[in-house]
């Protein structure tokens, strides 16, 4: 019988290579039955499918697990997802008299919720524009149908999101992009509940196994950039762009670029305690 695994991801092209996984039986045949959940509320809903106990393991924003750790998600880092920064597109809407990020100064942030990315990469974006961070002001918008309501509405001035996720509503006139903004680390990994990753290693050990094998051949799969662009609406050049720029990870993420995540979120008192490097990075070999 196989082993059910529940795991939660954002719906976005990132995460095709799992997609691709169970589509071919990969997981089946190690008697793994991964079951996916779509979450396009992003890292803090993800994070509370954690704490209930309602997903095994999850892709989390690297910097809304360090914060959801501070805050007591007793989870681990099993594995660096995404080597390369997510770009995070600065939106307006597309009829908003707002044209530079300068002008966003004391606007209103649309967050998917408080603890996401969106919400910690807004505290990022206003350190980078040298802001105090008491000038921020945030509107909860849940997803991205959310957002195009509430910057509709003039509820909220601006919103942050992945670049070329958002590229199809620039593209439609929906929004308007008026600057990116990159995360100074690795955007991505993969997260497994303490728990989970203490009773099932074995179990754990071959999700990451299979799941290192599709992403390390992902850009050479044929016409890979013909499926994510029809998959995800996207045209050829942005995801051509997309893949030049991005680069999966088969490793644990190198302590000192969790520590760097660490710092800056203390700096913009975004943790509520302390983060020990050492206790959040799996490492199967003390097992």
């Amino acid at each position: 019988m196989n082993r059910i695994i529940k795991i939660a991801g954002v719906p976005e092209h990132f995460n095709l290579p799992w997609h691709l996984a169970m589509d071919e039986g990969a997981f089946r045949e190690r008697g793994i039955n991964l079951e996916w959940t779509d979450v396009p509320e992003g890292t803090g809903r993800m994070v509370k499918l954690l704490n209930s106990g309602k997903a095994d393991i999850a892709i989390l924003l690297t910097e809304g697990y360090v914060r959801a750790v501070s805050e007591g998600l007793e989870a681990l880092i099993a594995q660096e997802y995404i080597a390369t920064p997510l770009l995070w597109g600065v939106h307006v809407h597309a009829q908003s008299s707002i044209t530079t990020q300068a002008q966003l100064v004391n606007k209103k942030a649309a967050i998917s919720r408080y603890g996401s990315g969106s919400h910690l990469m807004a505290f990022v974006h206003a350190k980078n524009m040298a802001w105090p961070e008491d000038t921020l002001q945030f509107e909860v918008i849940n997803t991205m149908e959310g957002a195009v309501q509430a910057l509709g509405e003039a509820r909220a001035d601006y919103f942050m999101w992945e670049k070329f996720t958002t590229q199809p509503l620039v593209d439609q006139g929906v929004f308007r992009r008026v600057g990116v903004c990159p995360t100074p680390w690795p955007c991505f990994v993969i997260v497994a509940r303490s728990d989970f990753a203490r009773d099932e290693p074995g179990v754990l050990l071959d999700v990451l196994e299979i799941i290192n094998g599709y992403t390390s051949e992902f850009k050479q799969i044929p016409s890979i950039d013909r499926t994510l662009s029809n998959h995800y609406g996207q045209t050829l050049a942005d995801i051509r762009e997309w893949l030049s720029l991005t680069r999966w990870s088969q490793e644990q993420l190198n302590s000192e670029k969790l520590e760097s995540v660490i710092d800056t979120l203390n700096e913009l008192n975004l943790l509520s305690n302390n983060v020990p490097v050492e206790n959040t990075l799996w490492n199967p070999k003390e097992l």
